[in-house]
This record gives structure tokens, C-alpha cells and sequence, in this order.
């Protein structure tokens, strides 16, 4: 039974690893393949990590295995924030089909900052 749980976290864990490759290559933009490759990548590293714990059941792995799997959910969607966020500022284009963009009017391109005050509550 462990056996077969160690197999289907391990080959969920690539699967979902594999889509964020595959996502990589399709997503029109560059903010959509970095949305993408962070979900998919630390769910798919998450699993891969659980298949792990399971695999060496050793009290010291699986404590490790936690952590690094805290560490990556914590750390990951901010990384991916602070790049698309750069990414914007520095005037990487958005998909041509995107509908909505919450910071047009409100990123200041001469200094390089953001209104705090909410444009579309003050109307």
C-alpha cells in the first residue's frame, strides 16, 4: 500500500511539473507563464516531496520535507508577484486578449509608483 502511495504522489508530482513545462510553451504572455509555472511547479515539487517522506519514513526527512515544503508555498507566490510586478514596471506587454488590467491607470510611469488611493471608488 505505501508502495503505491509513494507511485501516485511521485507521478502526480511530475505530471503536474510537466504542465508547467507544457504551460511554459502554450500561455500567450509572460504573465500567464509565470502564474502558470508557479502553481504547477510547487504543487507538482509538493507532491514529489510527500512521495519522498513516505518513501524514507525517517522522523529527520519527513521534518525536512515539511519545511521545504512550507518554504515553497510561502516564498513561491511572492517571488512570482515581485517578478510580474517588475515585469510591469519595466513595460513587458500584456496578452493583446486581456481584458482587464487593474494598474492602468493607476502606475505612474514618470516616477515609477503606484497610486495608494482606489481610482474606480472615488467615481
Amino acid at each position: 500500500m505505501n508502495d503505491i502511495l509513494i507511485i501516485g504522489f511521485a507521478t502526480l508530482g511530475a505530471i503536474f511539473i510537466l504542465l508547467a513545462g507544457i504551460g511554459l510553451l502554450k500561455m500567450p504572455d509572460f504573465y500567464m507563464r509565470v502564474s502558470i509555472s508557479t502553481k504547477a511547479i510547487t504543487l507538482g515539487t509538493g507532491l514529489i516531496l510527500i512521495a519522498a517522506a513516505l518513501a524514507f519514513q525517517d522522523f529527520s526527512i519527513t521534518s525536512r520535507v515539511i519545511a521545504i515544503i512550507l518554504f515553497i508555498i510561502l516564498t513561491a507566490p511572492v517571488a512570482a508577484h515581485m517578478i510580474g510586478k517588475a515585469a510591469y514596471f519595466t513595460g513587458i506587454k500584456l496578452w493583446k486578449n486581456t481584458s482587464v488590467n487593474d494598474l492602468s491607470k493607476k502606475y505612474d510611469k514618470k516616477r515609477h509608483t503606484l497610486d495608494s488611493v482606489d481610482n474606480d471608488a472615488s467615481n
